[in-house]
């Protein structure tokens, strides 16, 4: 099986190509695997007991917004994310918080044979039957890994873009995963978060809300859109450097 390369850098050193080869053989093991294997992709993160809880209701793992994907394709959510996001052929995207694989599909063959899409999400489950979507439709760019709800477990240095889309109110430890993220995002990667402005109770995030959380772990916003055919929106953070994360014991809770 031909695997996209992870890197691209015309010259490395040994210890660079080393971690290059064990990562691509470890996206290459997980493409393949049986059913019943769910993997980490990446080594464990900061511990969730490091990072404080979210002060505000984190909501039930479902995405009401939704009542099927032929529903959702008809306002062409994913149509405004690739053009709002730019995203193209040989980018590697994360899509946390997978699920069933709405976006998953949909964006294998945007990134293309080059490109590589790493669906993530806490739920065996839900991954399970990803991955027999992903083997009937014979995708494959596909990676599906299992991820923590304080950390993604995702391969260092390795994302371009990570897409958490209606699920971000779901998230038990957002300032875990968040500064754990972090570290898988390459220099100048992006994370992009799609909600409502309903309360988290309600299965939204108040866009004031969603900025602080990420400002408290170092992220910084580039763009804010207004999606259109549904009550979302779409908030585009700058990820910050490993270095540039703030101290752990400096991380605050934001109110909602």
């Amino acid at each position: 099986m031909r695997i996209a390369p992870i890197m691209r850098r015309s010259h490395v050193g040994g210890a660079t190509m080393l971690a290059f080869r064990v990562v691509a053989l470890a996206l290459a093991l997980v493409t393949v695997a049986g059913a019943q294997d769910l993997p980490f992709l990446g080594l464990a993160g900061a511990p969730a007991s490091a990072f404080p809880k979210p002060d505000r209701p984190v909501a039930d793992i479902i995405s009401p917004i939704w009542h099927d994907e032929t529903t959702r394709d008809a306002a062409d959510e994913p149509g405004q994310l690739v053009r709002l996001l730019d995203i193209k052929a040989g980018m590697i995207i994360a899509d946390i918080g997978a699920g069933s694989g709405y976006y998953t599909v949909r964006l294998s063959p945007i990134v293309g044979p080059n490109g590589r899409v790493i669906a993530q999400d806490v739920q065996g489950d839900y991954l399970q039957g990803l991955r027999r979507r992903v083997h009937e439709l014979g995708l494959k760019n596909v990676t599906i890994g299992l991820g923590e709800p304080h950390d993604p477990r995702l391969p260092t240095n390795t994302i371009d873009l990570a897409l958490l889309v209606h699920m971000y109110h779901e998230i038990a430890q957002p300032y875990g995963l968040l500064y754990n993220l972090a570290s898988a995002l390459k220099p100048g990667g992006r994370v992009a978060i799609v909600d409502t402005t309903s309360r988290t109770s309600e299965h939204g995030t108040p866009p004031d809300l969603l900025r602080c959380e990420l400002r408290a772990v170092g992220y910084r916003e580039m763009e804010f859109h207004q999606l259109h055919g549904s009550p979302a929106y779409l908030a585009i953070f700058a990820s910050p450097a490993i270095a540039e994360r703030p101290a752990l014991p400096s991380i605050a809770a934001c109110r909602e």
